[in-house]
């Protein structure tokens, strides 16, 4: 069973699957609503929280909280039943992000092959370490994910190239444009049940293997980056940092 928890605001990951709940995140973080109340079941052993523009308030009620940045680890650590939990986190350094990553143990990180998005990698860095540091928990950079790569552009092969010299083998295979990518959320539907034999299909699917493999695979390589997080063991809960 995976549970899918939506942060971000814009409220994509309930667009994308056609599901909207009675209640969302927001709920859940500023009214104390109990998770298993809010999460929709959409497909066989996948169940969702939901998120919309209210999420937006929740930030000034985790700023009231004397524990403003563990309540949804708290929250979340009392719903149980799932062997992976998935955070959707927005593209930025806010609150909300904070309590994603004091939850997970895993970060993953979508990376659009271009300069900005590196900058914002370095960025996401820094975060990780200060959760580490301040925060007192244990969170891995687990994967970096290149998308949006046109094996045609030197750009963005320079971009992957640089990836994969500074984080090695945790650079997973790049995710290459892919109309039926941008089809997939319009018909409802994931990517492999709009096209499973598409490249976007292909491509996503190392991501899928690589969260499979992680409590089987928990070593460190060699080649991580001293300037970044320690790995460790990780328990299936994932934080999905987006950077674009």
């Amino acid at each position: 069973r995976t549970l899918l928890v939506d942060a971000d605001a814009q409220g994509s990951v309930g667009a994308s699957l056609g599901v909207r709940g009675q209640k969302t995140l927001f709920h859940v973080l500023a009214e104390d609503a109990a998770p298993e109340e809010v999460a929709v079941p959409v497909r066989t052993c996948l169940d969702v929280i939901t998120a919309d523009e209210s999420l937006a308030k929740a930030e000034i009620s985790l700023a009231q909280n004397p524990k403003k940045a563990s309540v949804l680890q708290s929250r979340l650590n009392a719903f149980v039943g799932y062997k992976y939990v998935v955070v959707d986190c927005a593209p930025s350094l806010s609150l909300l992000n904070q309590n994603a990553l004091c939850f997970a143990d895993q970060v993953l990180v979508p990376v659009s092959c271009d300069y900005l998005s590196l900058v914002g990698l370095q960025q996401l860095l820094r975060t990780v370490k200060h959760v580490q540091g301040s925060l007192g928990h244990t969170v891995q950079l687990g994967a970096i994910l290149p998308t949006m790569y046109d094996g045609r552009s030197k750009h963005a092969q320079d971009s992957l190239k640089a990836l994969k010299e500074h984080f090695g083998h945790r650079v997973l295979p790049p995710v290459r444009q892919c109309v039926r990518l941008k089809e997939a959320p319009q018909v409802k539907r994931t990517i492999f049940e709009h096209a499973p034999d598409a490249t976007g299909a292909k491509d996503y699917l190392h991501a899928v293997e690589w969260a499979l493999a992680l409590r089987n695979h928990p070593e460190q390589p060699a080649d991580w980056p001293k300037d970044a997080p320690d790995v460790q063991r990780g328990t299936g809960r994932s934080a999905l940092t987006r950077l674009r």
